[in-house]
């Protein structure tokens, strides 16, 4: 009688597995991408608390100095979570690489409320425009506009996502040309006050909107981050979504409100910061080795976060020009934007 005949168990182990990260090899390689980011990203906050510092490192007045920039660090850290977050979760129900949320107007509504305020006010216009009311009152006049838009044209017989992006772009485009109309009204001064609003800064944001915009950034954040695995199935398609029991309209229609907060949050917070969310989305899906959203989102936070911070860093210490760090990194989005674009050869 023959003898059974048994495998040896390297033929049983080396086979690859299913899932996300199948192989060890690739779970290793994922493990040292987010260790490096996180020592990157803890690098940079360093720089940027110590950088400057006349005080000797460790003493009383060193942590008094690094203190008072704490919340310069902690901006950055909630603008690259909520660009991140929204651009990757935007991009998949959405399917397409190529889009970003400020397609949808929000940027362009904020220039329209800055610059408004200034033509009807003038420069006390952009006073009138700080405090926590204020911001609340920005951040759910562009939610709003957002709900209106998704309600109007995600829902019903005619429900279409191409409709939706491009009314969003007309109306993106309509806000942009009244906003532009306002500021060749408005004085050079009140020109040149304006336009530092303009453009996305670290330096607009309001330490006294934070405790507001936290709690709004972190509760919409972890939400998307809790339907990882829906956005896993709506990234297959509608019909897809549907034969695995995923209302994909509703599913949709809830990211979109979600995504709405965080850039609304975001926009509000620093001003508009068109292709950094998209430049962070791409660079996560290249170093991140998978399409999973529970390990594509950690890493577009961490690399946000990187990118931004060791701008900052770069500029401030090596070029001395740090108001020019927004410029830079839209610069190199752009790029970025359409070098996929001509890769690609469509939208």
């Amino acid at each position: 009688m023959a003898e059974p005949v048994t495998l040896p168990r390297t033929a049983t182990t080396a086979r690859p597995g299913s899932g996300a990260l199948p192989t060890r090899r690739a779970k290793v390689r994922y493990a040292i991408v987010v260790a490096v980011l996180l020592v990157l990203a803890a690098g940079s906050a360093f720089a940027l608390l110590a950088a400057d510092n006349p005080m000797p490192p460790g003493s009383r007045g060193f942590w008094l100095i690094a203190r008072l920039r704490v919340t310069s660090v902690a901006v950055m850290l909630l603008v690259a979570f909520c660009q991140a977050l929204a651009t990757v979760a935007f991009q998949t129900v959405t399917n397409n690489r190529i889009l970003t949320p400020s397609i949808m107007g929000f940027e362009s509504l904020y220039r329209v409320v800055q610059t408004g305020a200034v033509y009807l006010l003038g420069v006390v216009g952009i006073v009138a425009l700080q405090g926590r009311v204020q911001f609340v009152l920005q951040v759910a006049l562009m939610v709003v506009l957002a709900a209106l838009l998704y309600g109007w044209l995600l829902t019903g017989r005619r429900g279409n996502m191409q409709v939706m992006l491009l009314v969003g772009i007309i109306l993106g485009g309509g806000l942009g040309a009244v906003a532009t109309f306002m500021q060749r009204m408005l004085s050079p001064s009140e020109f040149d006050v304006l336009s530092a609003r303009l453009f996305g800064s670290v330096t607009n944001a309001d330490p006294e909107d934070l405790p507001i915009a936290i709690p709004l950034a972190l509760a919409a954040g972890a939400l998307i981050l809790l339907r990882s695995r829906r956005l896993d199935v709506v990234a297959l398609g509608r019909e897809t979504s549907v034969n695995l029991g995923v209302s994909h309209r509703r599913e949709v229609i809830v990211v979109l409100l979600l995504v709405s907060v965080l850039i609304a949050v975001s926009t509000a917070l620093v001003g508009p910061m068109t292709f950094f969310g998209f430049l962070v989305a791409t660079l996560a899906y290249q170093v991140a080795g998978t399409y999973d959203h529970r390990f594509v989102l950690p890493v577009a936070v961490l690399t946000g976060f990187v990118v931004l911070a060791g701008a900052y860093v770069v500029m401030k210490n090596v070029f001395y020009a740090q108001g020019v760090v927004s410029i830079i990194i839209e610069l190199v989005g752009g790029t970025v934007f359409l070098l996929v674009i001509l890769k690609k050869g469509r939208l």
